[in-house]
């Protein structure tokens, strides 16, 4: 077997680095708060230097920015993968819902501090931040109207409807630690969305 190339070490040496300091930002900003945190504690938090953490990051909000951007690149790269190959315009819908819930069950600390901290981020980064969510958003959205072309759903507003799947999705990583252990991320959705879809499924 070909050993990897010194190219390839370093890219794999790097993305671990990026990746565990941003394990220990991120465990802080959630227990200290991310005003309160500074970079000298995440350098201490990942027992690397304060000098290492400016070679992969440009300060403690291109940190708090590149948490957030990882989710959302998720839902983005997750959510087409999941619903690629299905034809039934309800199990496309489904099968967007669980991957959108299943990027957030991965990320719970990172989507909890981005709902309460991403304010802090520069216009520039909150613009890019606002687009991604969009990006998501439109992807529900296109499966909503779908189910509503196919009669799946009654007649209703699509752009409300949207909102609430989100806002039910969201609602896991702040209230998983909650509810009882048994309960999955999958079942949480399940469970959620044949309440908020039974006015709205015609098959109800």
């Amino acid at each position: 077997m070909a050993r990897p190339s010194r190219r390839m070490q370093q890219a794999e040496l790097a993305d671990f680095r990026r990746r565990q300091l941003l394990k220990a930002a991120i465990k802080l900003f959630g227990a200290k708060g991310y005003h309160v945190t500074t970079i000298r504690d995440i350098a201490d938090a990942a027992e690397v230097s304060v000098g290492m953490i400016y070679q992969y990051f440009e300060d403690k909000e291109d940190l708090l920015s590149s948490a957030i951007m990882e989710i959302l690149d998720s839902y983005i790269r997750e959510i087409p993968k999941a619903i690629d190959g299905e034809t039934s315009p309800e199990k496309r819908f489904h099968a967007a819902i669980l991957a959108y819930a299943r990027v957030i069950d991965r990320n719970r600390d990172s989507a909890a501090i981005g709902y309460r901290t991403s304010w802090a981020l520069r216009k520039d980064r909150l613009a890019v931040v606002f687009r991604k969510e969009q990006e998501t958003a439109g992807m529900i959205r296109r499966c909503v109207d779908a189910c509503i072309a196919a009669k799946v759903f009654r007649e209703v507003d699509a752009e409300i409807l949207t909102y609430q799947i989100i806002v039910l999705v969201h609602s896991w990583a702040l209230n998983a630690w909650r509810l009882p252990k048994s309960l999955t991320v999958d079942d949480y959705v399940e469970r959620n969305l044949s309440v908020l879809l039974a006015p709205v499924n015609r098959q109800a």
